[in-house]
């Protein structure tokens, strides 16, 4: 079935939509995008991926194309169209279409261009939540503004491709001998006395709205979290690692460059973090 989606103030067959060749987030990937997670047909945590949208926007003097009720509108009106019960939401705003190709950026009278479609996805139920992921080290290559969520996201593809052609599912990113995070999600290791470990937020990682919520429930229910750096190494001697992002919510990591992660199985404190979660996130959506 033939999904519905939004362009620039119509709702439109994906095989109808279309946007400019000289579209700057074609052209230069100045573009910036979110994904919202959706279930039972409603959306999870939107506004924190709109607040988180707006910076990205600020931080690029970058004009937001419709208001911030409008655009929750635009989420809830394309949920309907396509009937979608469970999955995400991809927003896309770009800077526009200024006719020609020129590094500097357009006047004011040109107009960003927004983007919207779903994806039908298993959220709750995802095999990986039971058997982990395995993930592989390798270099940070991205620019240095990973705070902002950008389309520019060649370095990740990469990273992504790097691993499942050496067996593994994912890639925790290294920069100055300490990881960053996940080729599209913030990193965690659980150390032996079930301290959570995550880097601290800066300019090196995406401020993710699933990290914020993760480390308030953390507290919330007793688990130790340490904000700082922490090297390949010491993942590989975890008594856990994990991931989350807005779609996985929380997935387990289970071997780090084939190396297993303590017993090599999904662990205790990811899996209660991921349970504690989805009841926030059910909660939401009730």
């Amino acid at each position: 079935m033939s999904r519905i989606v939004y362009v620039d103030g119509q709702y439109v067959n994906e095989a109808d939509a279309k946007v400019s060749v000289f579209d700057r987030g074609f052209l230069f990937a100045d573009a910036v995008y979110e994904v919202t997670a959706v279930l039972n047909g409603k959306l999870v945590e939107f506004d924190g991926h709109l607040e988180r949208l707006q910076r990205s926007c600020r931080e690029l003097s970058l004009a937001m194309p419709v208001a911030a009720a409008q655009l929750k509108s635009i989420h809830e009106e394309l949920i309907q169209k396509n009937h979608l019960v469970e999955g995400g939401i991809y927003l896309q705003i770009s800077r526009g279409n200024a006719g020609d190709r020129d590094f500097a950026f357009p006047g004011a009278e040109v107009k960003p261009t927004l983007v919207l479609f779903t994806q039908s996805r298993a959220v709750i139920d995802s095999p990986k939540v039971k058997t982990g992921i395995k993930v592989v080290t390798m270099p940070d290559i991205r620019w240095h503004r990973r705070d902002i969520k950008t389309v520019g996201l060649l370095a990740p593809c990469l990273a992504k491709e790097y691993a499942h052609a050496n067996d593994a599912d994912d890639a925790f990113l290294v920069e100055n001998g300490f990881i960053t995070e996940g080729s599209s999600s913030n990193a965690y290791i659980v150390l032996a006395d079930n301290t959570v470990v995550t880097r601290p937020l800066s300019n090196d990682i995406l401020h993710g709205i699933t990290r914020k919520a993760l480390l308030e429930l953390a507290a919330r229910d007793g688990i130790k979290v340490e904000e700082r750096l922490f090297t390949p190494d010491e993942a590989y001697h975890a008594k856990e690692a994990f991931i989350s992002s807005a779609t996985t919510f929380v997935w387990p990591v289970v071997s780090i460059d084939g190396k297993p992660v303590g017993d090599g199985k999904p662990g205790p404190i990811a899996l209660r973090l991921r349970d504690i979660y989805v009841e926030l996130a059910k909660a939401q959506v009730a």
